[in-house]
């Protein structure tokens, strides 16, 4: 996480004042172990928040306008509190605008303020450095709100869907809840295991026994995840439509079971929607055995569901690509990695490893070297810690 005094400091060096009312709030990226695209479909997906996160510096004024600066970006905006729905075509600062004009929407009292943002979630990679950098200007703006009376006290669960609501309404991304969820409620050293249907959740200790969770960013630009995740939105649907002659009791695919989707696959006439329905019904089921298998200390066994999932992704639901592929190959071939899949939206992005402690060096060194032969792209690797979510750093 970026040091406190030292975002403070650039803080002063670009907004001048005195740092003793300057505070700081945090939210982290997330990396999904397993559950991938799911979510919008009612499942269950198992994130942890990440110690790479969006950090912000703020201070409140009196101008009438949210003033916003990036540590390592040149951009800077500037919001009228009076014309927040405004902002939308912003290349930098719509997720932020968004957030605020959906939270002045709901009766959160918007203050004019200073915010300089500090990201070490890497961008595009499929960590979701989008919901960090949301959560923690809903944090920021509830914050605020609640000290002067206007709302009650900052609700985690209330603010990242919030952020969801931004992010679909106002930035017209199609998410669903788990990203902002995980950024808001994440808890050192566990994950979470959320029903996206209710958003009812527990945390599962992350204790991998001599493992740790070893992310590769493929550097490949996710430039097909938009379109192509819409596409496959639409044919969860179309599937669901179908299962629902013979199970109409169901409100999404989570309410399938793989033995009935056994029972009545050939009720979804169209191959590819056949196809997108069967990853999503047993990759819910693949989460559930996941957090059996954490809660009891098979680590084997985890790995060995992340890499079926992997598997259904790339043949069941088409959204790895070469890049990811070559990634995930490269990782299994080393004998200390016992699990590897891709995560995020898919198409560029990063994956997620499970690596025995002794072989990490040789990991990154091998997998890296490969990797780069076979495409021609210099990756890069972060060894990961499930971190805390969306705080003030008091």
């Amino acid at each position: 996480m970026t040091d406190k005094n030292e975002i403070i400091t650039k803080f002063i060096e670009l907004y001048g004042g005195d740092p003793s009312d300057v505070r700081v709030f945090s939210s982290p990226g997330r990396v999904n172990l397993i559950g991938e695209h799911t979510d919008y479909n009612g499942g269950f997906v198992f994130p942890a928040a990440l110690s790479q996160s969006s950090t912000v510096a703020v201070r409140r004024n009196d101008s009438g306008f949210i003033r916003i600066a990036a540590t390592d970006l040149p951009d800077r905006v500037c919001l009228d509190i009076s014309k927040l729905a405004d902002y939308k075509d912003l290349k930098w600062g719509n997720y932020q605008a968004g957030v605020a004009y959906v939270m002045q929407q709901s009766g959160y009292l918007i203050s004019s303020c200073d915010i300089l943002y500090d990201d070490t979630v890497p961008f595009g990679a499929g960590l979701s450095s989008s919901a960090a950098i949301e959560v923690v200007m809903a944090l920021v703006i509830a914050q605020f709100s609640y000290e002067q009376g206007v709302t009650d006290k900052p609700n985690m669960i209330e603010l990242a869907k919030l952020s969801q609501k931004a992010e679909n309404t106002y930035c017209g991304v199609n998410c669903g809840i788990m990203d902002q969820f995980a950024s808001a409620m994440g808890r050192k050293n566990h994950a979470v295991f959320l029903d996206c249907k209710d958003l009812s959740f527990k945390y599962v200790p992350l204790d991998l026994n001599g493992y740790k969770i070893v992310i590769g960013n493929t550097n490949k630009k996710r430039s097909l995840a938009e379109s192509k995740y819409n596409e496959r939105r639409a044919q969860c649907e179309e599937a669901l439509s179908q299962l629902k002659l013979a199970y109409p009791e169901a409100e999404c695919l989570r309410d399938i079971s793989a033995e009935q989707f056994e029972n009545a696959k050939t009720l979804v006439l169209d191959d590819i929607c056949r196809m997108r329905a069967e990853h999503v019904i047993y990759e819910c089921d693949r989460v559930l055995k996941s957090v059996e298998a954490l809660n009891s200390g098979d680590i084997r066994s985890f790995g060995n569901l992340m890499t079926a999932s992997h598997i259904s992704l790339r043949d069941l639901y088409e959204v790895t690509g070469p890049h990811l592929d070559i990634m995930v190959e490269e990782s299994l071939a080393i004998e200390g990695c016992i699990g590897s899949r891709m995560t995020g939206a898919g198409f560029g992005g990063c994956t997620v490893s499970i690596v025995a402690d002794y072989a990490i060096d040789e990991f990154i060194s091998e997998v890296g070297k490969n990797y780069e032969s076979r495409t021609g792209i210099v990756p890069a690797f972060y060894i990961s810690e499930a971190g805390d979510g969306g705080r003030e750093i008091l």
